[in-house]
């Protein structure tokens, strides 16, 4: 998917001409917090590339829309839409602001901390189904994406892909590691650039299917 932005109208940035059907946060929505219908806004919100690419960026360090464009080399425009979409439901939050050219610039930062829980959903509840299917959508295009950058570099990859029939005491126990691995990942994370750092890709996708 092309995140890059030649041109966009006024018109076009309000709207976000990277955002998809059903991805943006509706005002007067909001449910409290660790509620399902929040996890559920948040979930929408998150299911689009650009987005994914802009919470990988905030994760590592705290940055203004300026700074998140030049990072993507999208418009200034289209990365505050998506910064504003993002803070509409909870995903990031202000971490500061600033004074630039005699106005006011924030600082967004990705809640790390924050509970995304839709296990109180029903598996045939049709809205958490489809906020799920969009999510694993947009990481499958981010996960194309980034494999076109693949280093060479020699025992620094891993792949698995599993379909399998397990005990669920020994899937509770993997997914607790894995769970482990993410947080302790997501928290390691620094700045883009940073002197002496690599950049890296991880996808975990881990669900129950179906029988």
């Amino acid at each position: 998917m092309a995140d890059r932005a030649v041109a966009e109208a006024g018109a076009d940035a309000e709207r976000g001409v990277d955002a998809e059907p059903g991805t943006d946060a509706k005002p007067g929505t909001d449910a409290k917090p660790g509620t399902d219908a929040k996890a559920l806004a948040e979930l929408r919100a998150m299911a689009h590339p650009l987005r994914l690419r802009i919470l990988s960026l905030l994760t590592g360090s705290a940055l203004t829309a300026a700074e998140v464009a030049r990072e993507l080399d999208i418009t200034h425009a289209n990365a505050s839409y998506h910064l504003r979409q993002l803070l509409a439901v909870g995903v990031v939050e202000i971490a500061g602001e600033e004074r630039i050219r005699g106005g006011t610039a924030k600082r967004y930062r990705y809640k790390l901390d924050r509970d995304l829980n839709l296990a109180g959903r029903p598996r045939t509840d049709p809205e958490a189904w489809a906020a799920r299917q969009r999510f694993y959508a947009a990481l499958a295009d981010e996960l194309r994406r980034r494999a076109r950058r693949i280093a060479s570099t020699p025992n620094r990859t891993h792949a698995t892909d599993a379909e399998l029939w397990i005990d669920p005491a020994v899937w509770d126990e993997l997914k607790s590691t894995v769970d482990a691995v993410s947080d302790r990942l997501h928290r390691a994370a620094l700045p883009p650039r940073t002197p002496g750092t690599i950049l890296v890709s991880a996808t975990y996708v881990m669900f129950e299917m179906q029988a």
